[in-house]
């Protein structure tokens, strides 16, 4: 199989993250509930996730990052510390049903910036306008998981700075990927990420990167966190106040494993090489006819395309048939097609790796001709 998903899952992982997960299996229990070797090892392997994410993330204090279930866990984190009723928030044209139903939930319609695929300096422009229109909070889509276009941070940020906004961004999709300092964004009020895509983690794993103190005081959840068990208050300090119940261990030590791996590599060689690989099959599929590929030299590796009369779930069958695995439909991002005009029929998304060879995207850009040719 030619796997070609990983924007859903990384499915291919470095050998230290099984590896890591068989000695937490083994060895560790018991975080933060009791004194014994094994109540130990599980406080060192929890720390040891917090110090790589936070030395790859620039985050100063490692008690910032909140182990979470997925990148859902902790944008509902942040979204239920930060959003009041009655707020003024803007998103991105991009945003995944992971920000936009929590938004719903509360009752907030929030302001969408909704500049044309690509369009970076109109992207800019709408932020702008919504800031000078007045808004109390941004939510950002860092890197669509549909197109691969990252938002342009560095433009926006300074504008959320001078007008006082904080933001929460959706890395979902950038972490791994992208280098990302937060000490560059002072607005940055939250960084929601999994653990199971660009940081090769495993499934049911994610980080919240906490770096606002009203998080910690506005908890989602509330139980048992092994400290001040004597008060029924939960504890108001960082990561104790949003990791209630007990954590998910082994899968923290296969995600430190992978951000150990990230680093290593380097997420700028990371996105280089995923780039490669895209920018090599948007060639092979321009010009194919009834084929529409959505690409642009600044995507991160990540390829939407569709073709003309054919849902897009029946070319995603038909590629799997020929071994090849992607994904199709909306994405659980029903906005980011309408942002790009794909709502009424989806998209097919080929997505990239670090593990992700030349050769395998030849014989999938074979594979969308042939089947191009038989629907």
């Amino acid at each position: 199989m030619i796997y070609l998903d990983n924007a859903a899952t990384t499915l291919h992982k470095p050998r230290a993250v099984g590896e890591a997960v068989q000695r937490a299996l083994r060895g560790a229990a018991g975080y933060a509930r009791g004194g014994h070797a094994a109540a130990q090892r599980a406080g060192e392997t929890m720390y040891a996730c917090r110090k790589q994410a936070a030395a790859l993330f620039g985050v100063a204090d490692p008690a910032r990052v909140v182990l979470t279930m997925n990148a859902t866990h902790a944008l509902n984190l942040a979204i239920h510390a930060l959003v009041q009723p009655g707020m003024r928030v803007a998103v991105g044209g991009y945003e995944h049903n992971a920000v936009m139903r929590p938004l719903a939930l509360r009752g907030i319609e929030p302001v969408v910036l909704d500049a044309p695929l690509w369009d970076a300096d109109g992207f800019v422009q709408r932020a702008a306008q919504a800031l000078a229109d007045g808004v109390d909070l941004m939510i950002l889509n860092h890197v669509s998981n549909v197109f691969g276009f990252a938002a342009p941070l560095d433009g926006i940020a300074p504008l959320l700075d001078k007008a006082g906004v904080p933001l929460i961004l959706d890395a979902s999709q950038s972490a791994g990927v992208i280098d990302l300092d937060v000490t560059k964004y002072p607005c940055l009020a939250a960084v929601g990420m999994p653990g199971h895509k660009g940081l090769y983690g495993l499934q049911g794993t994610g980080l919240l990167l906490a770096l606002d103190d009203r998080l910690a005081r506005r908890p989602l959840l509330a139980g048992g966190t092994g400290s001040l068990s004597e008060s029924l208050a939960q504890p108001d300090f960082l990561p104790d106040a949003l990791e209630s119940g007990t954590p998910n261990l082994p899968g923290a030590a296969g995600l430190a494993a992978g951000i150990a791996f990230v680093r290593s590599v380097g997420a700028a060689n990371i996105l280089a090489h995923e780039r490669r690989l895209i920018r090599q099959l948007a060639r092979a599929l321009d010009g194919v006819p009834r084929v529409e590929c959505f690409a642009h030299p600044a995507q991160t590796g990540v390829l939407s395309f569709r073709v003309a009369g054919v849902p897009s779930e029946t070319v995603a069958e038909a590629l799997a048939h020929e071994g090849v695995a992607v994904r199709a439909g909306l994405h659980c991002a029903p906005l980011a097609h309408r942002t790009a005009g794909t709502e009424d029929t989806g998209t097919v998304r080929v997505s990239a790796s670090f593990y992700t060879t030349a050769l395998q995207m030849e014989q999938a850009a074979a594979a969308v001709c042939k089947t191009v040719k038989n629907l």
